[in-house]
């Protein structure tokens, strides 16, 4: 009992570490695909995902990832499990067609928690930063399916994504 009580302080530490207060809303946007989270009262950050939707058998299969801080003030989030970061965990959730998740080859760290100050990427009022990730470098991708991805790590970055990139992979 000791140890499932000790888990589950742990766990609650590791989704809260990032998070900039303890209330998410969701706010309507012009843009369907665009989501928010909040970080304080009257501020939030906007995260999207974007790839080509026909991908040729190449070299890469390249996701734009983006962050829009649309309040009149700085704010930051976690760079932990975002493509701001080289890859060192699985955050995405990939499926096929037919729903069959590709194989995982990436590298899965261990984190020390709290995050360090380093660990925090600032957005300026107005900005976006925006990053790419070659999907090929962490996952076993196949040429001839289509494939839709999903950000899935939220509680550890503190941003939302709620919509989905799809694209077909073909030779």
């Amino acid at each position: 009992m000791k140890h499932l009580n000790f888990f589950l302080a742990m766990l609650i530490l590791v989704f809260a570490a990032c998070n900039q207060s303890n209330e998410n809303k969701e706010v309507l946007s012009d843009t369907a695909t665009t989501n928010a989270v909040h970080l304080e009262e009257g501020t939030q950050l906007l995260a999207r995902m974007q790839a080509d939707k026909l991908i040729r058998g190449k070299d890469s299969v390249m996701l734009t990832f983006s962050v829009y801080n649309p309040a009149d003030s700085v704010q930051q989030f976690c760079k932990w499990h975002t493509p701001f970061e080289p890859l060192m965990s699985k955050y995405l959730e990939i499926k096929d067609q037919k729903g069959r998740e590709p194989d995982y080859k990436g590298p899965m760290a261990k984190r020390i928690m709290p995050p360090p100050a380093d660990s925090y990427v600032k957005v300026a009022p107005k900005e976006t930063l925006s990053t790419k990730i070659d999907l090929l470098l962490g996952y076993d991708l196949k040429t001839g399916n289509t494939y839709t991805v999903i950000y899935a790590a939220e509680g550890i970055s503190g941003l939302v994504v709620r919509d989905t990139v799809s694209f077909s992979y073909k030779k």
